[in-house]
């Protein structure tokens, strides 16, 4: 196992097995998949030793050499009365790199101007400085106002430039849960359809021959026939806006409470939850994953 240990403001880890022979640029830039740009920062300010010297980043690792690596200066620290937004948080899952919240409906992801505080970042930037720690905090991915469950923040920007990197090659995976109404016609089954933005609805999407391609994996964990709704769970191989909501209602089975499209009023937001979340962790690679309950009013109504 690869560890990853915090000693002041470096962070060390021993070289294993199998990354030996690799150079501090190949583990950097082909392992880690950190941006060239960033990687070349930490190399001319002297931000990377080998077993506490200097290091040579094209000369081969030895099993057992000790990696020390110093985070770049990412951000003025900003106040709280500038920043940050009090309100309780829901970790999930922590350590140096990256911290998972479990956002509730109703919540955005990130403010849409410079005025907007009652929104998650700002709930973790405060969080982060009440725990002592820098107030850089970046989300990698995001989910819609209504939609409840698991977001992944990066703490420094190493670790969400890698991060990036993951989410773009599909690395990181995640799972929702959703009630829609009907019961569908097949138990696993995939949506194959492009989306575009709806001309009539500036919040609206809707599937377009012009749009981009979308893909949307789901299966059915449950029916209630008395109420007609069907439990399932999705997976998204691309990442549109409105994706699953969309794809559901397309084939006649709009999600529950969302009205946007085509849903009814059993809840007073669309039944959607992110509750799985799956990564490789940005240095030791080693894969994890984590899950997340749904909230009462989504369980108050589902098979």
């Amino acid at each position: 196992m690869v560890t990853v240990s915090k000693k002041g403001e470096w962070f060390e880890l021993t070289i294993p097995k199998k990354w030996a022979g690799q150079s501090a640029m190949q583990l950097f830039r082909e392992i880690w998949g950190a941006p060239k740009k960033l990687t070349h920062q930490m190399r001319m300010e002297h931000c990377v030793k080998k077993n506490n010297h200097p290091i040579v980043w094209e000369k081969p690792l030895i099993q057992g050499d000790r990696l020390q690596f110093k985070l770049l200066a990412d951000h003025q620290v900003e106040t709280l009365e500038n920043d940050g937004f009090f309100k309780d948080v829901d970790v999930k899952y922590e350590d140096d790199h990256l911290i998972i919240f479990n956002k509730p409906a109703g919540m955005e992801t990130h403010p849409h101007n410079l005025v907007q505080k009652n929104t998650l970042l700002n709930a973790a930037k405060f969080y982060m400085q009440t725990q002592g720690e820098s107030t850089y905090i970046r989300h990698i991915h995001r989910l819609d106002k209504d939609t409840s469950g698991l977001v992944l923040f990066a703490k420094h920007s190493l670790a969400g430039a890698i991060l990036d990197t993951e989410l773009a090659q599909r690395s990181i995976k995640r799972t929702y849960m959703a009630l829609v109404h009907g019961q569908l016609k097949n138990k696993h089954d995939s949506i194959e359809f492009p989306i575009g933005k709806d001309r009539h609805h500036s919040n609206k999407r809707r599937v377009s021959t012009t749009g981009q391609y979308a893909k949307t994996t789901y299966d059915v964990q449950a029916y209630d026939s008395k109420r007609n709704i069907s439990l399932i769970t999705c997976q998204l191989d691309t990442g549109r806006t409105h994706q699953i909501r969309v794809h559901l209602s397309h084939i006649g089975h709009p999600l529950v409470g969302d009205h946007l499209y085509g849903g009814n009023h059993l809840l007073t937001r669309q039944a959607l939850h992110a509750y799985k979340l799956e990564w490789q962790h940005p240095f030791t690679k080693e894969k994890q994953e984590i899950t997340c309950p749904a909230p009462a009013d989504f369980r108050s109504i589902s098979p």
